[in-house]
């Protein structure tokens, strides 16, 4: 007789090999066909609606690692509310507008641009969106994301263009934009103006020069001792540039500073500046002639090195002595500092360069010149005149233009801004941060610093694509009109024509029927064709999706993204919102770090370390991904490599084989019809039930903190070490041996499908597409989707903390025992575990709890016979490590092996029937 045919094995369709790159889009076709999102949402109606709002990603390339990171972690959020027993609406958005796009189709156009119509050149850029939003939705939808991917939103649309209008004109019918003359981030190869967060920090190497500026004889009047002599106050800067726009020098009202003689020559600079100079400079003879306090050099009148004009000396605070004089040369028209002391002091906000960075005519020496290549021109004419007192290089961090890297400078040019003081924005901004539950709490510092120190948000661009700031200017008196009636106006055609007609149509057909000058009356106006800020279009989706979609709200509880986006889109719609509501557009705010390699480098074409999300996919399957993205706490730079992937291929393969060992051992049962009641169980069942509700516990918890790394490495533990190296390893033995039908395996089923879909509800926000499958594959009635189930409930009446305490205590034990059964299979007493006998001499309280529980013991260990006996001169014992006192003897098991289950007993050959097995066996055949 074969006895393999008489055990309960496993038979199962549930397939080992994941074959997840195949299989997985197999998946999201049923998904499409269940039209699972919609489904969710009919099941959720009614129930509390839990908003997470989609940080729209640029619509102008494939999905990059940083991409899929940031969406799959919205997924696993959105998926866990919706299972915690939320309405977890998902509207996946794209931004459309602005310069990446623009540029791109620049380069695709070529010549031809200076042929086509500005309409001509949005709808070329419109097109443009629209290709790579389609590649990137089925890319997202290829991770497992969910969501309303038929209806998103997009910054072109005609009715969120439309929206854009109406939200500009809440900011000017409260007074809070602005015209005026100011330095901003000017980029000279894309010929805008760019704000904070379009601008990146690279490192640049710069000119550093240290020039002289001399005091007039006037001046010197004031200062008997330094009469007579060649006096220049010395500036240090890294743009020489700037120097033809200097029109000041600052000093600090609180420092002192000397005149100091070298040679013929007096300098003035700041005295604790003055050792450092001179050692820079390399002059060791120099003496002290005076010293001075800062207000005493206000009104100080100094030639300009190389133009016919004087600069003034005035105070600032901004001044420091981290490098430098101590005397810092102002340029109004291309510094922050330089332009609020041009307002403090009465001084022209003087910028003579073009919007293509070159000087204007009005300029002695350099006119038409490139300012960048204008710097050693500059040095040059400073030699010449006897004004370079050093000349070198410093390489520092500079900022460079988000698109097309290069460079930018700071130029003062007319632009619109919205006020940061006007209507107390700044202050109401910083008060509702702290109304906002920051994840992780250093966000909160990080936002609230940048709101703080901001400068007005220039919302202008002198670009093509975008919505254009619809404003109108009196041609007579140069008035604004940017009244409620205008704006209204102006969104009603946005919303029929979209924001193209701005361009289309004439001023007539824009304005309302009698718009005239509130200041002189005119009827002759000119439209606005600067284009808005893309991160104004992005920062009010609170209002154009939020409060328009009659199943969303707002604030939204819910806002993620990239570190970056604390002075990008988390600040944008905090200042957009604020401006116009008064409050937040978010109850929270989680922030993840950026996607790095194995060593912690950023990822970047010239170092090979760039890994795409597509190659990832086709090699290991999107649940790798997703995994991966569980697997580490995203709050800091989350690594990835090809080692650690198929580290986490393993990790996969483990929790995949624990499901797929469950699922085999349930083919022959029916949760309806087979289930064992709880209290009927043996205490090694009742005990993996008390577990679980352990690992339910702790997984709820970690999801309702955003803690995923804590939900993987929970249930992963638990998969490879309390299931397959405990439970399931000494279940198999019930499970193979017994009667089919029998209260002991029925009762082992039962527990293993609470665990198989205890674990598949848990894990189903993270391993999306082997929860489905896996859900499948499940016996009995159930329901057509994981994802449309609840998380399991931590059951309290399957708690036993006694039954806990005595199973840890078996647990120590059976390590105790499996270190000796290695030592002797090493010593080759035994071959293997279920050769041997385990006799133990256990400490005295041991003895008492465990006197009656050899078999349970045999059962445990996985070894034929257990003997528990007082082990008085036993030679060759393993002294126990785990228990105290414990001495564990491992010899051969007496008897035959049984060929039906493996253990060695006496009992074989006693029966004429069936001679191989063992008296256990039997009464099973029997059965």
């Amino acid at each position: 007789m074969n006895y393999k045919d008489t055990l309960n094995l496993p038979k199962t369709q549930f397939p080992m090999k994941a074959n997840l790159s195949q299989r997985e889009p197999q998946i999201l076709a049923k998904w499409e066909q269940m039209d699972l999102y919609n489904a969710l949402r009919r099941q959720s109606s009614g129930r509390t609606p839990y908003i997470l709002h989609d940080g729209p990603p640029y619509a102008n390339g494939h999905i990059h690692l940083g991409t899929a990171l940031n969406k799959i972690l919205k997924d696993m959020i959105v998926k866990s509310r919706q299972m915690s027993g939320f309405d977890a609406v998902y509207v996946p958005g794209w931004d459309c507008h602005g310069l990446p796009i623009e540029h791109q189709v620049d380069k695709e156009l070529g010549p031809k641009k200076k042929t086509m119509t500005q309409v001509e050149i949005r709808r070329r850029c419109r097109k443009y969106a629209e290709k790579f939003i389609d590649i990137q939705r089925d890319e997202f939808k290829r991770l497992g994301v969910l969501g309303e991917w038929d209806n998103p939103y997009l910054t072109m649309t005609y009715d969120y263009e439309a929206t854009i209008a109406r939200e500009l004109g809440r900011f000017f019918e409260r007074g809070s934009v602005v015209r005026s003359k100011k330095p901003v981030y000017w980029c000279c190869s894309c010929r805008t103006a760019l704000a904070e967060a379009e601008v990146e920090y690279h490192d640049h190497v710069s000119p550093s020069i240290y020039v002289k500026f001399p005091v007039t004889e006037e001046a010197l009047a004031a200062f008997p001792e330094l009469a007579g002599k060649e006096v220049s106050v010395l500036i240090w800067t890294t743009t020489p540039w700037t120097l033809p726009a200097n029109l000041a020098i600052t000093v600090h009202p609180d420092f002192q500073y000397v005149a100091v003689e070298t040679g013929s020559q007096v300098w003035i600079l700041a005295e604790g500046l003055l050792e450092s100079c001179m050692a820079t400079f390399g002059i060791e003879d120099y003496r002290v002639l005076r010293r001075f306090q800062g207000p005493e050099l206000q009104g100080l009148k100094c030639r300009h090195p190389f133009v016919d004009r004087e600069s003034v000396l005035v105070l600032g605070t901004h001044v420091t002595l981290e490098a430098g004089t101590g005397c810092v040369h102002t340029a109004p028209g291309h510094g922050r500092e330089d332009y609020d002391m041009a307002l403090e002091h009465g001084l022209d906000v003087y910028s003579p360069v073009d919007d293509d960075g070159r000087f204007t005519k009005e300029v002695p020496f350099f006119a038409g010149q490139f300012v960048f290549d204008a710097n050693q021109a500059v040095n040059a004419k400073l030699r010449e005149l006897d004004k370079l007192v050093l000349e070198a290089e410093i390489s520092h961090s500079y900022p460079h233009c988000w698109r097309c890297k290069q460079p930018v400078i700071f130029r003062a040019t007319e632009q619109w801004f919205i006020s940061m003081e006007r209507n107390d924005l700044r202050k109401k901004a910083l008060q509702a941060i702290d109304q906002v539950q920051w994840v992780p709490s250093w966000g909160r510092e990080r936002i609230y610093q940048m709101i703080q120190n901001r400068p007005d948000w220039c919302i202008s661009r002198q670009r093509s694509w975008g919505v254009p700031i619809t404003a109108f200017t009196c041609r007579s008196c140069g008035q604004v009109l940017a009244s409620r009636e205008v704006f209204d106006r102006v969104a009603e055609l946005f919303e029929k024509e979209g924001a193209d007609c701005w361009f289309e149509r004439s001023v007539e057909d824009l304005l309302p029927d009698g718009a005239v000058c509130p200041g002189c009356g005119s009827r002759d106006f000119e439209k606005e064709m600067d284009i808005l800020d893309v991160w104004f279009d992005s920062g009010v989706s609170h209002a154009a999706v939020l409060e328009r979609r009659s199943y969303l709200r707002s604030p939204a509880d819910l806002y993620l993204e990239g570190s970056d986006q604390h002075r990008g889109w988390f600040h944008s719609s905090l200042l957009a919102s604020v401006g116009t509501r008064d409050r937040a557009p978010y109850k929270a705010v989680l922030t993840h770090g950026f996607v790095v390699d194995g060593q912690g480098y950023k990822m970047s074409k010239s170092l090979g370390n760039v890994i795409v999300p597509g190659e990832i996919i086709k090699k290991y399957g999107a649940e790798i991904l997703r995994l991966w993205v569980s697997a580490e706490d995203y709050r800091d730079d989350i690594r990835i490599s090809q080692d650690i992937l198929k580290r986490l291929s393993e990790a996969y393969r483990r929790i995949r084989n624990t499901w797929r060992f469950i699922l085999g051992n349930l083919y022959d049962f029916d949760p309806q019809r087979d289930a064992v009641p709880a209290e009927q169980m043996p205490e090694l069942d009742r005990y993996a039930l008390h577990a679980l509700q352990k690992v339910v516990e702790r997984v709820r918890r970690a999801y309702d903190r955003f803690e995923f790394h804590r939900v993987y490495h929970t249930v992963h533990n638990y998969c490879a070490v309390d299931l397959s190296a405990f439970y399931l390893d000494i279940l198999k033995d019930r499970l193979y041996t017994s009667p089919a039908a029998s209260r002991q395996r029925r009762a082992a089923q039962t527990v293993l499908y609470r665990i198989l879909t205890t674990l598949l509800r848990l894990m189903a926000p993270i391993l999306s597409f082997t929860a489905e499958e896996a859900w499948w594959h499940l016996p009995g009635q159930h329901g057509e989707s994981v994802h449309m189930e609840g998380f399991p409930q931590m059951e309290e009446a399957l708690l036993d903390p006694a039954l806990e305490e005595r199973w840890e205590r078996i647990r120590r034990l059976r390590a105790d025992v499996s270190r000796a059964l290695e030592a002797a299979r090493q010593a080759k007493i035994i071959g293997h575990p279920l050769d041997a006998r385990v006799r133990l001499s256990l400490p005295a309280r041991w003895a008492d709890a465990f006197s009656g529980d050899a078999d349970l013991l045999r059962t445990v260990f996985i070894v034929s016979d257990v003997r528990i006996e007082a082990g008085d001169g036993w030679q060759g014992a393993v002294e126990g490590q785990e228990v105290e006192g414990l001495r564990v003897l491992v010899e051969p098991a007496p008897g035959g092996k049984c060929q039906r289950c493996w253990v060695k007993s006496e009992t074989v050959g006693s029966f004429q029937d069936h001679p191989e097995i063992c008296d256990r066996c039997h009464s099973a055949l029997e059965a």
